[in-house]
């Protein structure tokens, strides 16, 4: 089950309850549906419990039902038809949405339906039903709303605009396509149209990426350390045995004699632990400073 079917399967869950958001959010679906003319509305979906909240909505937004639609008592699998053909609920839906019958229908938005803000959000979950999808979350985050009416879409990316979620668009295969990139413009969306939950989700994977992506840098960072320590002493070893060669690692002070030693009995140390090995232990600074010392005498020769 993808990240999308989840979705709007919670978003299906929501009660269809006001008059005037219900007509929103079937105005939301009949743009971004298959067909919305003055001949026909068809609805394809494959998703059960959005066919099983279509007629609920439309009874709710239009007092009408459908002409064709499948059994809800055994849904066929695959994809299922929602279709009016009659004039006279053609008519009535148009009428309502506030176009006129009579003329032809120009799919734009009629922003006078989406005044209110539950209705605005209620209108957004509609399109998303019919037009959206939202990729998941582990893989990237992409959410899209689909419509073959390039001025309806024009229209909704100005209203999501003025809600506060600014989108990106772009024509594809002769459908204009809205979307979101942004994980935070995504969850803010997911939230409003009522799916807190999916929402959730994408937090959830955000947080899980950002801890394993620290976690590899600590860990690339470590790695990187831990080499520099280990061509560090490296050199300084053979710094050691460059002076030791041309015998002036007698005639050196007492302490750079002790550090030369301590260094090449345990190469393997790193700065810390091997200023531990001293009696009395010294500061990781002094050491420091003796073995730059010794490797300094060492360039000398």
């Amino acid at each position: 089950m993808s990240f999308s079917f989840e979705t709007k399967n919670e978003l299906c869950r929501l009660p269809v309850q006001r008059k005037c958001c219900a007509q929103a959010e079937a105005y939301g679906i009949l743009l971004y549906c298959h067909t919305f003319s003055s001949s026909e509305v068809r609805i394809i979906t494959e998703n059960p419990n959005f066919a099983a909240r279509l007629p609920r909505l439309f009874q709710r937004a239009f007092d009408l039902g459908f002409d064709r639609q499948p059994d809800s008592a055994n849904p066929p699998p695959g994809k299922m038809v929602f279709q009016i053909s009659a004039g006279e609920k053609l008519d009535h839906i148009i009428d309502l949405l506030g176009y006129d019958p009579r003329q032809s229908l120009a799919l734009h938005i009629n922003f006078a339906m989406v005044e209110e803000e539950c209705c605005r959000a209620a209108f957004f979950r509609g399109c998303f039903f019919a037009g959206g999808s939202v990729t998941d979350p582990s893989k990237r985050y992409h959410l899209e709303l689909t419509s073959s009416h390039l001025q309806a879409s024009r229209e909704l990316e100005v209203l999501l605009r003025e809600s506060g979620y600014p989108p990106k668009s772009v024509a594809r295969n002769g459908s204009s396509v809205t979307y979101f990139k942004q994980s935070d413009q995504i969850e803010d969306f997911l939230t409003l149209i009522g799916a807190p939950v999916a929402a959730m989700r994408i937090m959830s994977a955000k947080l899980e990426k950002g801890i394993r992506n620290s976690v590899n840098r600590r860990l690339n960072c470590d790695s990187a350390n831990l080499d520099k320590a280990v061509e560090a002493a490296q050199s300084q070893g053979a710094a050691i045995r460059k002076l030791e060669a041309a015998g002036r690692l007698k005639e050196l002070p007492d302490k750079l004699r002790e550090t030369a030693a301590l260094r090449l009995e345990y190469p393997e140390l790193s700065l810390s632990e091997l200023a531990e090995t001293f009696d009395p232990p010294v500061t990781k600074s002094c050491l420091n400073h003796r073995l730059r010392k010794l490797v300094e005498l060492a360039e000398g020769l």
